[in-house]
């Protein structure tokens, strides 16, 4: 197992994203190997404040949330970092839902703290680790209730 080149997307909730950001700027010298795909507004403070290059997407509830979930499905994102606040409800709640589920089935890494996210990233794995990929071709062969496939 070699190393490579980690996409890492960064994505905090309005009250954690200070928290997202202080983490990323301790952590800048792991995360400048890697390439950076955020959301809208935590992208430009996390750029802003460690100098580090990020793609940015839509804001979360424009969107941003579908967009990562999006590259997740195609395979473009190695580690979702999602600093998310469990006592706030939030409007976009659908999507943040679809982004964890598809992050899951795709077994994607999933740090939702500081916590997870500095285990994650100190580990060994988090350069060498090959995940498994799922195989989904017995759920897109399977028959179709009312067609003929």
């Amino acid at each position: 197992m070699s190393e490579r080149i980690r996409r890492v997307a960064l994505v905090a909730h309005d009250n954690k994203k200070v928290d997202l950001i202080d983490w990323a700027d301790r952590n800048r010298d792991v995360l400048a190997d890697c390439e950076l795909l955020t959301t809208g507004t935590t992208g430009r403070l996390v750029s802003e404040r460690t100098g580090l290059e990020v793609e940015r997407f839509q804001s979360g509830p424009l969107g941003g949330d579908q967009q990562i979930g999006a590259r997740i499905a195609e395979g473009q994102v190695d580690l979702l970092i999602f600093f998310w606040d469990p006592l706030e409800p939030m409007s976009h709640d659908p999507d943040i839902k679809a982004l964890l589920r598809i992050a899951t089935l795709w077994n994607i890494p999933i740090a939702c703290n500081e916590s997870s996210a500095d285990f994650i990233v100190s580990s060994p794995c988090f350069r060498q680790y090959t995940r498994r990929k799922p195989d989904f071709s017995a759920y897109r062969s399977r028959p179709v209730a009312g067609t003929d496939a």
